[in-house]
């Protein structure tokens, strides 16, 4: 089972990204003279929430999924460092140069440290977090998660197959206790503009690292039960039936739980249901050549995508007097240019600084590329 490449989870990964585009570009695009993207508001959000929940969760499935036995700590942290920092400092370099150089927007040095360093998800100043590419809040957290992977693999180790079910089981309790806890327990602050909800409130549930934190952890457990070969309740059809018919409800549900708590156990069970899946040799679309490779070019366009809507949208003209189509019709342009993008940062910078890098000089064989097993390259392309 562990041999497996995975290569569904890889397709989804475009999948989850695309999500997010789409929730970035329906509601902050103006892609439409109609009301026609507000109209299915609370869908939308869905879709970008759901696929942040995807990848948070298959973090800790693959982390865990390319475990190699007697790697180190520093180790596994070199790595994961070479393999986000690249197209992270690329694309906030692009970011800085275009709002302080082209827009003249004043720069504050301590944001700047701040997301070099990539922290601003600590930070509870909702503008502090979003100063530069809004949408890598997430990669702060990430960096978080695999801060703590080393111990929190150990600690997991620890827990008898037959008891996985019930820690993942109080896993998502904790992610449904906390959104509910929140108002009573935070203090007063206030509310965002144009969102009404309490600033703090809005950190915590939706981007604090220790509680997205949950669904990392899931994800670990999850690898755990299918590597102990325990077995998954549902199918890959199943579990993308549950997921289909929370989505539907989602906007019946309080805010606070369709964040991330109500997506959690049905995007965990499709991630489970379809390692399992691979592992048997049984694979479909999501793991055709074309979608594997657009997997593999998904963090670079979840890193580029907000950029590529926020400032090349503005070219295509305003949409006063656009049907709906011509706004579909812009999408799909914008989504192009993105994958252009991501490609080539791809080529340039992402896989030729981490064969580069990747593996330390001491431990690098003379006159080769670091090798890689599958189970590893498998987890060094576990981020968006």
């Amino acid at each position: 089972m562990q041999s497996s490449r995975l290569e569904t989870l890889t397709g989804m990964r475009f999948v989850a990204a695309l999500l997010v585009f789409l929730t970035h570009a329906l509601l902050g695009g103006a892609l439409f003279a109609s009301n026609f993207q507000y109209e299915y508001t609370e869908w939308i959000f869905q879709g970008g929430w759901a696929g942040l929940v995807y990848f948070f969760v298959l973090s800790g499935f693959v982390m865990t999924w390319a475990r190699r036995p007697g790697d180190s700590a520093p180790t596994f942290w070199r790595r994961r460092a070479v393999r986000v920092f690249p197209n992270y400092w690329t694309t906030l370099v692009v970011y800085i140069a275009v709002l302080g150089l082209v827009l003249s927007t004043p720069i504050n040095g301590g944001t700047v440290v701040a997301h070099v360093l990539g922290l601003q998800a600590f930070i509870p100043d909702l503008m502090t977090r979003v100063a530069f590419n809004p949408p890598t809040w997430s990669l702060s957290a990430e960096l978080f998660f695999y801060l703590c992977f080393p111990l929190l693999i150990r600690l997991v180790d620890r827990i008898r197959p037959e008891r996985l079910w019930a820690w993942a089981g109080g896993v998502v309790a904790a992610a449904f206790a906390v959104p509910l806890l929140a108002p009573v327990l935070l203090p007063a602050s206030k509310p965002i503009e144009g969102f009404g909800w309490p600033e703090l409130e809005m950190w915590v549930i939706q981007q604090f690292p220790p509680f997205r934190m949950l669904e990392f952890v899931f994800g670990i457990l999850l690898a755990k039960i299918v590597l102990s070969g325990r077995k998954i309740p549902v199918n890959l059809g199943t579990a993308v039936a549950l997921f289909a018919v929370v989505f539907a409800i989602a906007p019946l549900i309080p805010e606070r739980l369709n964040m991330a708590a109500i997506h959690l156990v049905p995007v965990g069970l499709i991630i489970a249901a379809a390692a399992v899946r691979d592992g048997r040799g049984r694979t479909g679309w999501l793991a055709s050549r074309p979608m594997v490779a657009l997997g593999n070019l998904s963090y670079a366009f979840y890193i580029w995508h907000y950029m590529v809507i926020v400032y090349a949208r503005p070219l295509f003209g305003t949409p006063e007097g656009w049907s709906t189509p011509v706004g579909w019709a812009m999408l799909g342009v914008m989504i192009a240019i993105t994958l252009a993008i991501a490609w080539v940062q791809f080529k340039l910078v992402e896989e030729p600084m981490f064969r580069r890098f990747a593996t330390s000089r001491r431990k690098r064989p003379a006159h080769s590329v670091p090798a890689r097993s599958v189970e590893e390259h498998e987890g060094e392309k576990a981020l968006r």
